[in-house]
C-alpha cells in the first residue's frame, strides 16, 4: 500500500510517522520546504518525494495543509488522479475545501472526503510530530453522501495506521459550526486571556486552572489566522455569545450582587454537568 502525505507539519509529520511505524505502507510526501522533506527522509518517516508523476499510484492521499493551500494543491493534481485514489484533506475548516474537493472528484473520477483529525498540541512543525498523536482520538469525516457505507468502510480501513478511536460523520456546515465552539473559540479566549497585564506576575500564584486555560495561547498564528477567517460567521457568533455572558458576570460582580453571581456560577456548573456528565 502507498500513502501520499502533503504537508509535513505537526499533523502531516505525525501521519507520516504513524503510517511508517504501522508497516506495510510506502510513505511518499510533499512539503513546500524541501529541507523539511529531507529531514523527514533522514528521520525515516518518509520513503520518498510525492510528485505529479507518482501521485496516481497512491492508494491514499492525505492533505495536511491550510485550507487555501489544500485547495490549490488539489486543483493542481486533480487531473492526474483517478478511481484508484482516495483523497482526504485534514483541514481545520471544511466548507471551502469540501466544495472544491467534491467538484474536482466528480470531474476527474477520484474519491474524495473531507476530514479533520481531532488531535494536536500547542506546538507546530515536523520537529513536534509523533507517531502516536492520533492514537485514541476521533476523526471527523465529511463524505459527499451520508449513506455511502462502502466509502466509510474504505476510509476507516485506510486510516487504521493512524490509530484513531473511530470516525464520526458530519456535513461541512455542521462541522464548521461546532468547531467554532469546541476549538476556535477556546484558542481565541486563551490567546486573549494571556494578554492581561497581570499575567507577567503569575509565577508562584498559579496552578492547574492557569495552565489549562493558557495552554493553547501558544498557537501557530500562520495556521489559525486563515482558519478563523474561513469560519468568521460561526466564530464571531460564538464570540458575541461569550461577550454577552461575560457582561452578565461583570454586572453581578461590579454590583456586589451575590445571589445573581451565585446563580450564574450554578448555571454554568449545571450546564457542564448536563453536557459532559460531570466527568471531564
Amino acid at each position: 500500500m502507498k500513502v501520499g502525505i502533503v504537508g509535513l507539519g505537526l499533523i502531516g509529520g505525525s501521519l507520516a510517522k504513524a503510517y511508517q511505524q504501522a508497516g506495510g505502507w510506502q510513505v511518499l510526501a510533499h512539503d513546500v520546504d524541501a529541507s523539511v522533506l529531507g529531514i523527514a527522509q533522514v528521520a525515516g518517516a518518509v520513503d520518498g518525494a510525492l510528485t505529479v508523476d507518482n501521485v496516481a499510484g497512491c492508494d491514499l492521499l492525505l492533505i495536511a495543509l491550510y485550507p487555501q493551500a489544500a485547495i490549490a494543491w488539489l486543483m493542481d493534481v486533480a487531473p492526474h488522479l483517478g478511481p484508484d485514489n482516495l483523497v482526504i484533506d485534514c483541514c481545520g475548516t471544511k466548507r471551502a475545501v469540501c466544495e472544491v474537493g467534491f467538484r474536482l472528484a466528480e470531474q476527474y473520477g477520484f474519491t474524495y472526503a473531507g476530514g479533520h483529525p481531532m488531535a494536536g498540541t500547542q506546538f507546530s512543525g515536523f520537529a513536534n510530530s509523533r507517531a502516536d498523536l492520533f492514537r485514541g482520538a476521533p476523526m471527523v469525516v465529511v463524505p459527499r453522501q451520508f449513506d455511502d457505507i462502502a466509502l466509510l468502510s474504505r476510509i476507516q480501513e485506510a486510516m487504521k495506521p493512524a490509530g484513531f478511536r473511530g470516525i464520526s460523520v458530519s456535513t461541512a456546515e455542521e462541522h464548521d459550526r461546532v468547531i467554532a465552539f469546541t476549538s476556535q473559540l477556546a484558542h481565541v479566549v486563551s490567546n486573549a486571556f494571556i494578554k492581561s497585564p497581570t499575567a507577567g506576575s503569575h509565577r508562584g500564584v498559579s496552578a492547574g486552572s492557569y495552565r489549562d486555560l493558557t495552554r493553547v495561547a501558544w498557537l501557530n498564528p500562520d495556521m489559525w489566522t486563515p482558519l478563523f477567517l474561513e469560519n468568521a460567521d460561526h466564530l464571531t457568533q460564538e464570540i458575541d455569545w461569550l461577550l454577552a455572558e461575560l457582561g452578565r458576570y461583570r454586572q453581578a460582580i461590579a454590583g456586589g450582587d451575590a445571589p445573581a453571581l451565585r446563580a450564574l456560577l450554578d448555571e454554568g456548573r449545571h450546564r457542564k454537568q448536563d453536557i459532559d456528565g460531570g466527568n471531564q
